[in-house]
């Protein structure tokens, strides 16, 4: 670090990403990329764009904003586009945050909430998940901060019923509630629908998993009028050309495209209920995930092993140091042949 850097910026533990190696091929199983390509459909409107990448994309994204807007049954004006769902979580962060008004989320939940609440010199509070790793609503009712809740959760996978979800906006009408819908498609139940009865509830979600588009980086936020209202001015004031036109040509075809995308999280989900059938059978416990991965232990092997033991037969998942979950491996669903490649790894390491 420089002697010239901030306090604020020289104390930041920042977020981690999953390993990306290129020292040698891996089934990747630790990222919860979708193992399949992104449609025909959107492929062939982002090749058209390639010859205009001279020119500026449209900071309005409007073609993207109304695809999104028919695809969520809302209006364009309920709708901003990001540069992934972690740009419009952190504009949520800038804008509703302050000594004032703290950030609270679960204990053990997506690792970049800390980091946004320090990035922004933000306070946070973390309530500690039940011990089966669901999220209480009682815990948020009425709270002193701006919720921030994933759901379903990572990286336990666990859904929190839509009508726990209300209860907790309905509860905070001076605070806004974001809920972070980044799994929703493989399994869970938006909560999009609550936008028409509550001002304060913002919802994001991201094309980076069920949509195939990990690597083009394009999110949205859904929310009353007047809170997008509210992001867009930090957009325009950080950097108003936040979705590039390729990535905005990508989104179009992949949101019309949804044979591809029911088919896609169809199949993911039928993977995901082998393999948590599968690895019952070797004695992991798995918790009840509606996420395009699992969250599993054994009680007999650490975590840390299992994801070193892994790792050197070729297959990446993740494992965090965390120490209440540090005996679990959070593990991305892959195609029908990724997922028997990581039984057999399992069963050869059990097997030991």
């Amino acid at each position: 670090m420089s002697t010239f850097l901030n306090d604020k910026i020289k104390n930041l533990t920042p977020y981690v990403p999953g390993e990306q190696p290129k020292e040698r091929k891996f089934i990747k199983l630790n990222t919860n990329e979708s193992p399949f390509p992104p449609s025909s459909l959107a492929i062939s409107l982002a090749n058209e764009e390639l010859s205009k990448v001279n020119l500026y994309p449209d900071p309005d994204c409007k073609d993207l904003i109304l695809e999104i807007a028919n695809a969520v049954k809302v209006k364009p004006q309920n709708v901003i586009v990001s540069n992934g769902s972690d740009e419009v979580l952190n504009f949520a962060f800038i804008s509703y945050c302050d000594d004032n008004n703290p950030a609270v989320f679960p204990d053990i939940t997506y690792g970049f909430y800390k980091v946004f609440a320090g990035v922004n010199g933000v306070p946070y509070k973390e309530i500690p998940l039940n011990s089966d790793f669901t999220i209480s609503a009682s815990d948020y009712i009425n709270s002193k901060g701006v919720i921030f809740i994933a759901n379903p959760n990572a990286p336990t996978g666990i859904n929190m019923p839509i009508s726990e979800i209300e209860k907790i906006v309905a509860s905070n009408p001076n605070r806004v509630v974001v809920i972070d819908e980044a799994y929703v498609d493989f399994g869970g139940e938006s909560a999009i629908p609550l936008i028409s009865k509550y001002d304060n509830l913002l919802v994001t979600q991201t094309c980076s998993k069920s949509r195939s588009m990990a690597g083009a980086r394009l999110g949205f936020g859904v929310a009353s009028e007047k809170i997008i209202q509210d992001l867009n001015t930090v957009k325009y004031s950080t950097n108003p050309y936040n979705v590039n036109r390729v990535t905005s040509a990508l989104g179009i075809g992949a949101l019309r495209d949804k044979k591809y995308f029911e088919d896609n999280c169809a199949e993911i989900i039928k993977n995901r209920e082998f393999l948590t059938q599968e690895i019952i059978k070797l004695g992991f416990t798995a918790t009840c995930s509606r996420a395009n991965f699992v969250f599993i232990k054994h009680e007999s092997v650490s975590g840390k092993e299992l994801y070193l033991k892994l790792k050197d037969k070729g297959v990446l998942v993740r494992h965090f140091d965390k120490e209440r979950i540090s005996n679990y491996l959070r593990i991305t669903v892959g195609s029908f042949e990724e997922t028997l490649a990581l039984i057999t790894a399992l069963k050869e390491i059990l097997g030991e």
